[in-house]
This record gives structure tokens, C-alpha cells and sequence, in this order.
């Protein structure tokens, strides 16, 4: 054999073992630049109180079906992903404390749904200084991506200025002009409040009056006569969770909702109050959500999958849990680590596109901003099946749902 076609032959061996050895290490090199070789997850949400049927257990569901869906094995980049879950019951140190333990001691790398503003505000500092992630699904105070915005959060779902914006155009061009608030007395409420006020005074509105409750109110009564007695052509509760439910099953018990002059509107409002509440005491209620189930193919795709384990349609806060552990993984994926700076930057130049979510993007402030639906709750006879509850009446995009970049006071968004 010509000596030629024998070095020919051998270095073609020696390309083909080193190409072997070399992928045979390819996990292993995948695996390192995962950090302590685990991409872990933690969910952090409300077990149980006012919002557990809103995030709760299905948002640890919603999380466990975006692994499912991210990789059938479980894996990114050749490392195992876990998830664990806790109860922050609505408390500032409590969820702080949780945190903390998470990101020291059990190596999480991202923290999700953050169910409460109060905990989420909490947490997003706490994730700015360890380094980590947090996306925030849950709480809606707009100050979370605003003022207080971090470099290491994302409001993932929604903010009290979408909500607001969305909804009391609705109303304003209906003539509904004069509003009263009742208000639930914690960070989420008093924002929803200032948000939606501002708003309305800008474009011609008038707040004629709040009061403020505690969260976990059972008795509306004393709160609703003062809305009553107020005139207002509006009564819009910003409050959430139970607190919702209950305001507006003991209005209509009042008499204050069907046949009265005055109109009620819940500014945040999930499906599963509006089902507690029942078609009879919502129906006609305009309310703004960023993920209804019966929108289209995907939504409904996702929506039943979810109804199969869990036997209720999914919140848009649940949604969202899914859409932000999906989307938090590609970006790991795409940038070929968990390290928080490495998956931010990753996550802030990809196009949010999924079941839940739909042409979203994050901004610098670290709001992810997407197309709105603004709806209205059907009538007992329009609706064709026990959670078929909204008509759609609106898409609205997200340059006009949320705040513009250029009033942001976020300091990220000044770079």
C-alpha cells in the first residue's frame, strides 16, 4: 500500500476516535456548565389562602407540565432538572425566608409565580443579590417593573396598569365616569387603585371614593353600602382571590348587581372567581385577562391538558407558570448555561410565542409585554358549557395594554 493512502488511512482513524471520545464527554461538557450539575426550579405560591385556587397546586401543575413538554427526560443540556414548591401564605418574611434557603442552601436557580406583590418585591431583591432569577407570574403591583424593577426579574403575566388601562377605556367610552374603589389594604391593591385612578383622571374619569379592606375579608357588607351610597356609576373592586369572590356574591345578594344602575367591575378577575361566583352574578362583568383558555387551538390545547389532571380550567397566573418555566428553559438551552446574567440576556432577546402566551417580548424594564384580551362574562344562556364563560371582545396589543417604555421609572430601562 502506497505510504500516501496508509497516512490517509490513519489520520482519517485518528479523526474518527478523537470525534468519538469527544462526543462520548459531550454530556459531561454540557453538564459542567450547569451549576452544581441541577437546573432547579422552585414554585413559591399560595397553598393556602386567598389565591390558592388561582396559582396553589395548579401552579406547581402548570410547572410540572412545562418540564414535561421542555424535555421528555427531564433534562437541559445534558443535566437533570427538579422542581419543589412552597407555601409563602402570603407573607413578606415568610416568603423571604424560603428564598433565601433556596438559593443558598438547596440551589435554586430560578423562583416562579410569586403569588403575592409583597412577597414578590421581597424576593426580587433577594434574586438581584444572590445572583438567581426570579419570574414573576402572580403578583401584578406595577412597581415590581417599574421603580423596583432588578436585573434579575421578570413581571412574567401581567401588571395593575394593564389591567386598569384595558378595562376603564372599556368603561370610559361606555360614558361610565364616576367610580368608587374597594380596595384590598396590601401592595397589589393599593397599586391596582393608584394605577386605574391616574388613568381615569387622565381621560376625562372621576374617583368619587375608595375604601380599603383587609386581605381575607369575610364580610363585605359595611364596604359595599358605602360604595352604594356613593353614586358612582362604577364599583370597582381591586382586590383578588376569595376577597373578589366575595364582594360580588354578597353584592348580588344586596340586589346591588343585575337591575342596579350602578356597574361592577372586578380590575383583576380569574376564571375560577368568576365560576365561584356563577353566571348569574357575573354575567355582563368587563374584565381584562391575559390568557383565556377558548381563545384558539393552542390555548385550548394546553387548557385541556390541564383540566385532565386538575379538574378546573387554568388562571392566567397558572398560565403563566407554564410559559415562564417553558421559556426560562430554552433560554438555558440557548445560552448553554444556568448562570442568571448568561439566561437573562438569552431570555430578553427571544420572542415569547406559546400556548399561553401570545407576540410578547421582554423589555429592558424587565416587563414582558404581549397582546390583552379584554372580555366580557357571558349570560347563563350564551354560555355552552360549565367554564365556557367569555366572550372576547377585544385583542389589545401590547403597546397599547401596558405602560410605555418611555414613562418607565425603572432605572434599567434609563441604560
Amino acid at each position: 500500500m502506497p505510504t500516501l493512502i496508509r497516512r490517509a488511512i490513519a489520520c482519517a482513524a485518528s479523526a474518527l476516535a478523537l470525534g468519538a471520545f469527544t462526543a462520548s464527554f459531550a454530556p459531561a461538557a454540557h453538564a459542567a456548565a450547569i451549576s452544581d450539575g441541577v437546573v432547579k426550579i422552585g414554585v413559591l405560591t399560595d397553598l393556602s389562602g386567598v389565591s390558592s385556587d388561582n396559582a396553589g397546586k395548579g401552579s406547581v401543575l402548570a410547572a410540572t407540565m412545562a418540564i414535561d413538554d421542555f424535555a421528555k427526560d427531564h433534562k437541559v443540556l445534558g443535566a437533570p432538572i427538579e422542581l419543589v414548591s412552597a407555601d409563602s401564605q402570603g407573607k413578606t418574611d415568610t416568603g423571604a425566608t424560603i428564598a433565601r434557603e433556596w438559593y443558598d442552601r438547596d440551589k435554586v436557580d430560578m423562583i416562579t409565580d410569586l403569588t403575592f406583590s409583597n412577597v414578590a418585591l421581597a424576593v426580587d431583591r433577594i434574586a438581584d443579590e444572590k445572583k438567581k432569577i426570579a419570574l414573576v407570574t402572580g403578583a401584578g403591583s406595577s412597581a415590581i417593573s417599574n421603580e423596583q424593577c432588578t436585573a434579575h426579574s421578570v413581571q412574567w403575566m401581567y401588571d395593575t396598569y394593564a389591567l386598569a388601562n384595558s378595562t376603564s377605556q372599556a368603561l370610559l367610552r361606555r360614558g361610565l365616569k364616576s367610580w368608587y374603589f374597594i380596595t384590598a389594604d396590601y401592595a397589589f391593591g393599593q397599586a391596582l387603585e393608584k394605577d386605574a385612578s391616574e388613568i381615569l383622571t387622565r381621560q376625562g374619569g372621576k374617583v368619587v371614593g375608595s375604601v380599603k379592606h383587609p386581605v381575607n375579608s369575610p364580610d363585605m357588607s359595611s364596604y359595599l353600602l358605602r360604595a352604594q351610597t356613593s353614586g358612582a356609576q362604577v364599583i370597582a373592586l381591586a382586590n383578588s382571590g376569595t376577597d373578589t369572590l366575595n364582594t360580588v356574591k354578597q353584592a348580588s345578594q344586596f340586589n346591588m348587581i343585575q337591575g342596579s344602575k350602578q356597574v361592577f367591575t372586578p380590575l383583576l378577575s380569574l376564571i375560577t372567581e368568576v365560576h365561584g361566583m356563577g353566571l348569574k352574578n357575573a354575567q355582563g362583568m368587563i374584565l381584562t385577562n391575559g390568557y383565556y383558555w377558548d381563545q384558539d387551538d393552542r390555548s385550548r390545547g394546553f387548557a385541556q391538558r390541564f383540566y385532565a389532571q386538575h379538574k378546573k380550567m387554568p388562571t392566567m397566573m397558572q398560565a403563566a407558570v407554564y410559559s415562564a418555566v417553558l421559556n426560562y428553559l430554552k433560554a438555558v438551552q440557548a445560552a448553554g448555561t444556568d448562570e442568571a446574567d448568561a439566561v437573562m440576556a438569552k431570555l430578553k432577546t427571544m420572542k415569547i410565542d406559546d400556548p399561553v402566551i401570545r407576540n410578547g417580548h421582554i423589555r429592558a424594564d424587565g416587563k414582558l409585554v404581549h397582546d390583552m384580551l379584554l372580555v366580557q362574562v357571558k349570560t347563563p344562556a350564551e354560555s355552552k358549557g360549565d367554564w365556557d364563560l367569555y366572550k372576547i371582545l377585544e385583542t389589545i396589543p401590547a403597546d397599547k395594554a401596558f405602560a410605555p417604555l418611555a414613562e418607565s421609572k425603572c432605572s434599567l430601562a434609563k441604560k
